[in-house]
């Protein structure tokens, strides 16, 4: 399990660099058609809806899945198991939410443990048994345990820096004069392709992370509890009964424990979340090779 965990880790470090050097590569390509000073004031303008975003990110998650806060009076079971973790992995006790929807799915959020918070449907609570309810909240905690919360925001605020620096070399290309695009036409061609391409490459580089941290969050989730086999039966049960919420969000669909989208969306092509028998089969490898 370690060496899952150390591996998964990895492969993300690498995927975000990626993420940063496709950000600088934009950025050198509007500076090098518009001029620096166009780029740094679009570049500012980017960092600070960026930031926004980040900082937001969290509460704008909840908010728009209509998640509500509970205590531990309102569902003491869900709270024992959240506090229980909590305390084994040595993390504050994040906020507890839940969704009312009969689909069982969970999500974690926040920026860092301090500020975190976790989140089930009232489906999951329903169907699941005290094994797999602790095997998918473990995993949800080993979400905070292991950054991938932070990961995740870093991960979307990246995304708002290139969705800006796209949309300002696409509307720049299209208004430009013809003077300037007989100087510069390699250019021109090079910022309107890349404006074109870059939303999806930055939708793939999410989605990469997003499988990534599912992988390692199992592993974690399975050794916090020393009992894999409840995060297994949890993942086969949601396998049979769906994971789609009433309530569909694009934006938020990668914090969920499972794809909380509907088969039939566009978005669907680019899958946020690893195959359930993936993740089941990896964890039956772990169990083999403890």
């Amino acid at each position: 399990m370690y060496s899952a965990i150390a591996e998964n880790k990895r492969k993300t470090i690498f995927i975000l660099a990626g993420f940063v050097l496709f950000v600088a590569a934009l950025s050198w390509l509007l500076g090098r058609v518009y001029g620096q000073d166009l780029m740094y004031i679009v570049l500012v303008f980017g960092l600070c809806y960026a930031s926004i975003s980040y900082f937001t990110g969290s509460r704008l998650s909840l908010a728009v899945n209509g998640a509500h806060e509970i205590e531990k009076r309102d569902n003491p079971r869900l709270y024992r198991v959240v506090e229980n973790l909590a305390i084994t992995d040595g993390l504050p006790t994040p906020r507890v939410f839940i969704i009312d929807d009969p689909a069982p799915n969970a999500f974690a959020t926040g920026r860092d443990p301090d500020h975190s918070a976790v989140c089930v449907t009232s489906g999951l609570l329903e169907i699941m048994d005290d094994n797999e309810l602790t095997g998918v909240l473990a995993h949800e905690l080993g979400h905070i345990k292991n950054y991938d919360i932070r990961v995740s925001m870093i991960a979307f605020a990246l995304s708002a820096v290139i969705a800006v620096l796209a949309d300002a070399i696409l509307r720049l290309t299209w208004f430009s004069n013809r003077e300037e695009e007989e100087n510069n036409q390699l250019f021109f061609l090079l910022g309107l392709l890349a404006a074109i391409v870059a939303p999806l490459v930055a939708t793939m580089i999410q989605l990469a992370i997003s499988r990534k941290r599912e992988y390692l969050a199992d592993a974690t989730g399975a050794l916090t509890t020393r009992y894999p086999e409840g995060l297994e039966s949890a993942l086969a049960k949601i396998a049979q009964t769906g994971s789609v919420l009433r309530r569909q969000n694009t934006a938020t669909a990668h914090f969920f424990f499972a794809n909380p989208l509907k088969g039939h969306s566009l978005s669907n092509l680019f899958s946020t979340h690893p195959p359930i028998q993936d993740r089941i089969a990896r964890l039956k490898e772990m169990e083999d090779r403890a």
